[in-house]
C-alpha cells in the first residue's frame, strides 16, 4: 500500500511539473543607448539548455521548464543582464529590457582573443577609445575612407582624403602612420619596409570590420613592437556562430555604387560554421578629376570547434582594387583651374586616362587555435600570410606633354602619343624623346607566426608570454604599362647588358592580373631588387591586482636582419646580396592605477622602446646600391610617460588623459631641390633628430535617462616641437653621390602635418522608435606644413627660428540618418550620410610638393535587407 501511495504521489508531482513547465515567459529587449530593438538577442533558461532568440521587433516568447528561475539575456556587444522569473500563477510578461553597451570587446573576439590585444585585456587603464562594428558600417562604408571611422576621437587626424580612394593618411598624437602600430586581428600590417599603411590595400575594411581600438601612446599591446604615437587595431569578422546574412545595396556621389552580400550557416551540432562576404563597387571619380576607382572584397571564414578546449578558425580576405590618384598642388593651380584640377590627368581615345594609377591585391590568410588548456592556462596562437602583387604606374622618359591653353592644366596624351610616332626609331623609343606609362610593381611575400600563453595563477596575477616571428620578401622593378604609340622600349638603365636594351611587353594595372600577370626578368626596366627582412621577439608581462589597485610590468625584445639583393640597376654596386645587417631592439613599459570610489580612478604609465631603424633607411639609395649608410643608422629611442583621471556612473563618463613622448635619434629622408640644368632630384638625409610631443586629451559622453539621446565631446591640446640638432646631407638621387652637408638646428621648430589643437562634438537622437539621427562637429587648427630643411638652414644663418607655414583652421560637420523597418517578415535598414554638410573649403595638408585641399560635400544613402 505505502508504495502504490509512493507511486501516486510521485505521478501526482510530475503531473504538476509538466503544468508548471508550461509556462511562458515574454518580454522585449532593447538598445539603452539608442532605444532600438536588438533582434537576434540570446535568451536562455538558467542552469538549462532551453533558449530562443528575439524576432526583428526584439520580442521574445519562452516556454521555461521550471516555475521559478532565472532568464539570462545577451547580445554581442552588451552587458548580459539576469533577470528572475515566476510562472507559478501563470504566464509572466517581463516588458522592456534594456541591455547597456559592454566597454569590453571579449564577445567581438571570437577566436584569437589572446593574441589581439586589448586595453580591457589589462585592468590597469590607458589612453583608449574604441569604435563597434554598427557605428562603422553606418558611418564609414562606401565611399567615405576606412580610416574615417576613428577620426571622432582625441588626437587623431585624418588627412588627404582628395587623393584618391584609399590614399587618405592618419595621424596619432602627432605621429604619421609609419610610427603608429596598425594591427588587424593583433597582426601587424605596417610595411617592414618603410613602416607605411596603404589604406587602399584594405578598403573592404568597413565591411568586414567588428571593432576598431585607438590606443593613444603607450598601449597595451604585449607583442615585441614599439610604436611612437600608439596601436590602432581592427578586429575583423571571423566565423559568426549564428546563422544569417544580410544584402546590402549603396550609392553616392559621382556614380559611386557598390553591393554587398554576406551569408554565415551558424554552428553545426558538429561544431563547424562558415561565413562569407562579397562586395563590389565602382566610381567614375571620388571627388577631384581624375580619380575613378574599381573594386571588390571578399571573406571567407570556416570554424571548428570539436569540443570545450579547443577552437579553430580559418580566415581569408582581401579587396583587390584600382584607383586613379591626384597628388598635391600649388595654391595657383587650383586658383586657375578650380579645386578639383588634377594634373595627373587627361584624355586618350575620348575618355579620362592619368598618369598615377595605384593597383594592388593583397590577399591576407590567417589560421588560428584557441587552446583551453585548464584553469590556470590558455594559449593563442595564429600563423599568417599575406601576398602582395601590385603597385602604382607613372611617367618614364622626358616627352611629357602638357594641354596649353586657360581651360586646364591636362596631360596631353594624344600629342604625346603622337611625338612618340613621329620621334621613335622604327617604333623603338628612348628616354630622352619619348614618354610610357610604366608601372612600379611591389610584390611581397608574408609570414608570421604569432603565439602567447596567459597564466591566472591565483585571483590577483595574471602573467602573458608569447613569441612574434615574421619573414618577408619584397620584390621591386619597373615594368611597361601602356607604350602609347612606340613599339618598343630602349632601356639604358640595365647595368646586367654591354648595350642597351629593348623591352616590349605590356603589363596591365589591373590587381587581379597582377597576382599572376608581372614582369619577368628579361621584360623588368631601370632597376630590379628585392628585400630581405627576418624579424623574432619575445614578450611578456606580469600583472598584479586588487579591487582598489593594479600595477604591471612589460617588456619585449626583438632582433631584425636587413638585406638587399640586386639584380641590376643603374649603378655599379647595386648587383648581388648586400651585407646582411642584424639590429636589436627592446621595450620595458610598466604602469600603476588607482580607484579612489567606484566612479573615480587615476593612473600612470611610463616605458622606453629602441626601435630598429626601416630598412629603407638602412642603405643609401635602396632601388639602385647595395651601400649601406655611412655612419650606420642607429636604433631610434623613444621615452613616453601618461597619466589619466576616469570618472563614470549611469548617465556621464570623463576621462583626461596628459602625455609627454620625447623621439631621439630618429632618421628622416626629405625631398630636396632639383639640380639645374641636369634635372635631376636630391634628397636631404637628417640623423639624430629629437621631437618632444607634449598634450593634454579629453573625451566625455552623456546619457540622460530613458536613452533617446546622447551627447559626446572630445578634444586634443598639443604641443610638438622639434629639439636640437642634426647633422644633415644632400645627395643626388641619380649619382648617389654627397653634394652637400652640414647641421640643422630645429630646436622650437613646430612639427608640421596634423593639427596640434582639435575639437570635436558629436550628438545622437533617437527621433522616433527606429528611426535616429546622428551629427558629428570637428574643429582643426594649430596646422602646420612640411619643415623644409633647407629652409630651416637659411633661417639659423640669419638668427631666426623657422616655423613651417601655419594653415588656416576649419571646421566640418557631418551628418547621418537611420531608418529601420519591416515588410511583413523581412527586415530593412536604410541609411543616409553627408559629410561636410556645409561644402566648407579647406587645407588639409602641406607637404613637400604642395597643398591638398579638402573635399567638399559627399554623400552616400544605402538600403540592408537582413535575413
Amino acid at each position: 500500500m505505502k508504495k502504490i501511495t509512493f507511486l501516486l504521489v510521485v505521478i501526482l508531482m510530475a503531473i504538476v511539473g509538466e503544468t508548471f513547465a508550461q509556462g511562458v515567459v515574454t518580454g522585449t529587449v532593447f538598445d539603452a543607448e539608442s532605444n532600438a530593438p536588438l533582434p537576434g538577442a540570446n535568451i536562455l533558461e538558467a542552469r538549462t539548455s532551453n533558449g530562443t532568440t528575439t524576432d526583428f521587433d526584439g520580442k521574445f516568447s519562452i516556454k521555461v521548464n521550471n516555475p521559478t528561475g532565472t532568464i539570462n539575456i545577451s547580445y554581442v556587444g552588451f552587458k548580459s543582464k539576469n533577470i528572475t522569473f515566476d510562472v507559478t500563477n501563470g504566464n509572466q510578461d517581463l516588458g522592456t529590457i534594456s541591455l547597456d553597451l559592454d566597454n569590453s570587446l571579449e564577445e567581438i573576439v571570437i577566436v584569437g582573443s589572446g593574441i589581439v590585444d586589448l586595453a580591457e585585456d589589462r585592468k590597469t587603464p590607458i589612453a583608449v577609445s574604441t569604435v563597434k562594428g554598427e557605428d562603422i558600417q553606418l558611418k564609414a562604408a562606401g565611399n567615405v575612407e576606412f580610416t574615417e571611422t576613428i577620426k571622432n576621437t582625441p588626437s587623431v587626424y585624418v588627412s588627404n582624403q582628395a587623393g584618391g580612394f584609399g590614399d587618405s593618411q592618419i595621424f596619432l598624437r602627432g605621429f604619421d602612420n609609419t610610427n603608429t602600430a596598425i594591427l588587424l586581428n593583433g597582426q601587424p600590417i605596417n610595411s617592414p619596409e618603410d613602416g607605411r599603411v596603404y589604406w587602399s590595400n584594405w578598403a573592404g575594411m568597413s565591411d568586414v570590420a567588428n571593432a576598431v581600438q585607438v590606443q593613444r601612446g603607450l598601449g597595451s599591446s604585449k607583442l615585441a613592437i614599439s610604436s611612437v604615437g600608439g596601436t590602432i587595431n581592427i578586429i575583423s569578422k571571423s566565423t559568426d556562430q549564428k546563422e544569417g546574412g544580410f544584402v546590402r545595396l549603396l550609392g553616392g556621389n559621382d556614380s559611386y555604387a557598390k553591393g554587398t552580400i554576406s551569408y554565415n550557416t551558424g554552428l553545426s551540432n558538429k561544431g563547424w560554421a562558415f561565413s562569407v562576404l562579397v562586395d563590389h563597387w565602382q566610381a567614375h571619380r571620388k571627388y577631384s578629376e581624375g580619380t575613378a576607382g574599381q573594386g571588390q572584397n571578399y571573406l571567407f571564414s570556416v570554424g571548428y570547434k570539436p569540443n570545450e578546449k579547443n577552437t579553430f578558425n580559418f580566415l581569408i580576405t582581401g579587396a583587390p582594387q584600382w584607383h586613379d590618384q591626384n597628388f598635391s598642388q600649388n595654391l595657383e593651380v587650383y586658383d586657375e583651374f578650380g579645386s578639383k584640377q588634377n594634373r595627373n590627368s587627361g584624355f586618350l581615345d575620348g575618355e579620362r586616362f592619368t598618369e598615377r594609377r595605384n593597383y594592388y591585391h593583397k590577399p591576407v590568410a590567417n589560421l588560428n587555435w584557441d587552446f583551453d588548456i585548464n584553469e590556470i592556462l590558455d594559449l593563442s596562437t595564429v600563423l599568417y600570410a599575406s601576398w602582395g602583387r601590385g603597385g602604382g604606374t607613372g611617367g618614364l622618359g622626358r616627352g611629357r606633354v602638357r594641354v596649353n591653353n586657360n581651360n586646364n592644366d591636362n596631360i596631353d596624351f594624344e600629342q604625346i602619343r603622337m611625338n612618340n610616332i613621329a620621334s621613335a626609331n622604327n617604333g623603338i623609343g628612348n628616354n630622352s624623346d619619348s614618354y610610357l606609362r610604366r608601372s612600379s610593381v611591389n610584390n611581397h611575400n608574408w609570414y608570421g607566426l604569432l603565439s602567447n600563453l596567459n597564466i591566472e595563477l591565483e585571483k590577483n596575477w595574471a602573467f602573458n608570454v608569447g613569441f612574434d616571428g615574421r619573414l618577408y620578401r619584397g620584390d621591386h622593378f619597373y615594368q611597361i604599362n601602356d607604350l602609347l604609340g612606340l613599339t618598343g622600349y630602349n632601356d639604358n638603365y640595365r647595368n646586367d647588358r654591354p648595350d642597351d636594351y629593348l623591352i616590349n611587353t605590356e603589363f596591365e594595372a589591373n590587381p587581379w592580373s597582377a597576382l599572376f600577370d608581372y614582369a619577368d626578368e628579361a621584360d623588368r626596366l631601370q632597376f630590379d631588387y628585392s628585400e630581405n627582412i627576418n624579424y623574432l621577439g619575445g614578450f611578456g608581462q606580469a600583472e598584479y591586482s586588487t579591487d582598489k589597485f593594479a600595477t604591471f610590468v612589460q617588456a619585449a625584445i626583438s632582433t631584425q636582419s636587413y638585406q638587399r639583393d640586386g639584380r641590376f640597376s643603374g649603378t655599379e654596386n647595386g648587383l648581388g646580396k648586400s651585407e646582411k645587417l642584424n639590429k636589436i631592439g627592446y621595450n620595458v613599459k610598466g604602469g600603476v592605477s588607482y580607484n579612489i570610489t567606484e566612479e573615480h580612478s587615476i593612473f600612470a604609465n611610463t616605458g622606453f622602446f629602441s626601435r630598429q631603424p626601416f630598412l629603407d633607411n638602412i642603405f643609401v639609395d635602396i632601388r639602385n646600391s647595395n651601400n649601406i649608410v655611412d655612419p650606420e643608422v642607429d636604433n631610434e629611442e623613444i621615452t613616453s610617460f601618461e597619466a589619466g583621471y576616469r570618472f563614470k556612473n549611469n548617465n556621464f563618463r570623463l576621462n583626461i588623459d596628459v602625455y609627454q613622448t620625447e623621439w631621439a635619434n630618429r632618421f628622416l629622408t626629405f625631398n630636396g631641390p632639383e639640380l639645374q640644368p641636369s634635372g635631376d632630384y636630391t634628397t636631404f638625409r637628417l640623423t639624430n633628430i629629437a621631437q618632444i610631443h607634449k598634450g593634454l586629451e579629453f573625451d566625455l559622453e552623456y546619457r540622460p535617462d530613458g536613452g533617446r539621446w546622447k551627447l559626446k565631446g572630445y578634444g586634443s591640446l598639443g604641443n610638438w616641437k622639434f629639439d636640437g640638432k642634426t647633422p644633415f646631407t644632400l645627395t643626388n638621387d641619380q649619382t648617389t653621390s654627397i653634394i652637400g652637408n652640414g647641421e640643422i638646428d630645429l630646436t622650437e621648430t613646430k612639427v608640421g602635418n596634423a593639427p596640434q589643437t582639435s575639437f570635436g562634438a558629436g550628438i545622437y537622437v533617437d527621433i522616433l522608435d527606429n528611426l535616429s539621427f546622428d551629427a558629428d562637429y570637428n574643429v582643426y587648427t594649430d596646422l602646420y606644413g612640411f619643415v623644409d630643411p633647407e629652409d630651416v638652414f637659411n633661417a639659423r644663418q640669419n638668427g631666426e627660428v623657422y616655423q613651417a607655414p601655419r594653415l588656416p583652421s576649419y571646421d566640418l560637420v557631418d551628418a547621418g540618418i537611420t531608418y529601420k523597418f519591416n515588410l511583413g517578415e523581412n527586415k530593412f535598414t536604410f541609411r543616409g550620410n553627408v559629410k561636410n554638410v556645409f561644402n566648407s573649403p579647406y587645407i588639409n595638408q602641406l607637404d613637400s610638393f604642395g597643398y591638398f585641399l579638402g573635399i567638399g560635400r559627399t554623400w552616400n544613402a544605402s538600403l540592408r535587407y537582413n535575413f
